[in-house]
């Protein structure tokens, strides 16, 4: 089972719309004032042409999307939880747009079903806005010594895998986290998850 195809199912519908109601602007003005800023709190500058806050969401959502080319088969770190749960750790990838994505899976290899709400962390805002989500996970720079939490969009939303059920045995759910980018001179970050062992992770990209 993949939260993520869902979730770029939306992408891609956001991104429709989008691409439509700026199609309908164009045809219907003639002129293009040049002077706006888009809304919202991006990490990068932007020269599209203002947009209203729901096209703005949308943008946004696109712009953090998750790679298509994760390979499963690729295994960086793998790291134990509880009640027989593995976190295996496909790719730590550094994005232009100033952002680290952590693609991996969370397997159930015990006999029991997992709930899929203990990974959302401690704080409350942010588990009331991401319940059933991953947004509990932070990275370390042990040399910079920085903490590095789960990105979030401006509606409190985190830029992570969202809506997770629970998992059967033998089951297996892939998972992605996005975290501001250390220094481009940190190659190696610690990857900790709630119940789970912390993970040691080399950036590539």
């Amino acid at each position: 089972m993949s939260i993520r195809c869902s979730t770029r199912s939306r992408r891609a519908i956001a991104a429709v719309s989008l691409a439509a109601a700026m199609a309908l602007a164009a045809t219907g003005c003639g002129t293009d004032d040049g002077g706006g800023k888009a809304n919202g709190g991006g990490s990068s500058p932007s020269s599209a042409p203002p947009k209203s806050p729901d096209e703005d969401k949308g943008a946004k959502q696109e712009d953090t999307a998750v790679g298509e080319n994760v390979d499963p088969n690729v295994k960086l770190a793998q790291v134990n939880g509880r009640d027989g749960l593995v976190l295996v750790v496909n790719e730590v990838k550094r994005d232009s747009g100033g952002f680290v994505t952590v693609s991996g899976q969370i397997k159930n290899n015990g006999e029991d079903v997992s709930s899929g709400s203990q990974w959302s962390g401690s704080e409350s805002t942010l588990v009331a806005k991401n319940p059933n989500s991953v947004a509990g996970a932070t990275l370390v720079d042990k040399i910079g010594k920085k903490r590095y939490y789960i990105l979030r969009d401006t509606d409190g939303r985190c830029l992570c895998t969202t809506g997770l059920g629970a998992i059967g045995p033998k089951s297996s759910v892939s998972v992605f986290m996005q975290f501001p980018a250390p220094p481009e001179t940190t190659t190696e970050v610690d990857l900790t998850l709630p119940t789970f062992a912390t993970a040691s992770l080399k950036i590539s990209g």
